[in-house]
């Protein structure tokens, strides 16, 4: 049986690791070495065990945590060229750090399959496929502003997908954020709101789906409560039963969220 877990995951900073029994990798790391060692430490998870790092892009609450980390942890950090060239360069991995550049087709993470895919951000930024050792597969994708092929791609035939579910339209535009920031997030390079991943959620579970963790929900501008309920109310206007017929889980801002088994 393989898990996904979520050590956090929201604007402030992001983490989450999957694991096939005492196997595991690292997704991100966007909060202090303390906040993530302490959660991989009440997940039983020895840094030993761990294959290595994905970095999906540079923006700070991806990446703030590495620094410290590997000073203690030497592990080997995967991602696209732009992404590992700019850890580099702005001292944020220790000069040993083991810096590998993922090529875009499926390759070997310890005892994984990671394949690497683009996503639509104002930053170089990708998402991964996991394939994991017991045969399962997971996708997981954020900051993303728009759907494309390369992602719609890599969320088809999976077993569990992690999909960004940042923000309400509505809480967006009534909100305190200046109309530049609104238009950054709202744009094609931006993030994907409530109504995108649930339209996209529905698509999944007719093709097969049943397991679903929201990420990198705003602070600001969404609520999981808020999250969720757009997500049932689509899956619910096409005859969709939540509990029944898929799972759909929230992550958690600042704590571990409940594993997920796929």
């Amino acid at each position: 049986m393989s898990e996904f877990v979520s050590l956090y995951s929201g604007s402030s900073g992001n983490c989450s690791v999957v694991r096939t029994g005492e196997k595991y990798i690292i997704i991100d790391m966007g909060k202090g070495v303390r906040t993530t060692s302490a959660a991989l430490k009440a997940l039983d998870l020895n840094i030993s065990d761990c294959a290595g790092i994905l970095v999906t892009h540079e923006h700070s609450d991806h990446i703030k945590g590495l620094s410290t980390f590997l000073k203690k942890n030497p592990l080997p950090v995967y991602g696209a060229d732009a992404t590992l060239d700019f850890l580099d360069a702005n001292g944020i991995v220790p000069t040993d750090c083991e810096l590998r550049t993922l090529s875009g087709g499926e390759e070997d993470v310890g005892d994984f399959g990671v394949t690497m895919f683009p996503t639509s951000h104002d930053v170089p930024c990708v998402g991964y496929r996991i394939h994991t050792p017991d045969n399962k597969t997971m996708t997981i994708a954020t900051d993303l502003g728009v759907l494309t092929l390369p992602v719609h791609e890599a969320l088809t035939g999976c077993d569990l997908v992690a999909l960004e579910s940042n923000y309400d339209l509505h809480m967006l535009r009534s909100g305190r954020y200046p109309y530049y920031l609104r238009s950054r997030i709202e744009s094609n390079r931006g993030h994907l709101s409530n109504d995108e991943c649930s339209a996209k959620l529905l698509e999944l579970i007719q093709e097969g789906c049943k397991r679903f963790a929201l990420c990198h929900l705003s602070q600001e501008n969404n609520t999981p409560s808020l999250a969720l309920q757009t997500v049932f109310n689509t899956l619910g206007a096409a005859g969709v039963v939540p509990e029944k017929d898929c799972i759909v889980q929230a992550q958690r801002r600042n704590e571990i969220s409940p594993a997920l088994a796929f």
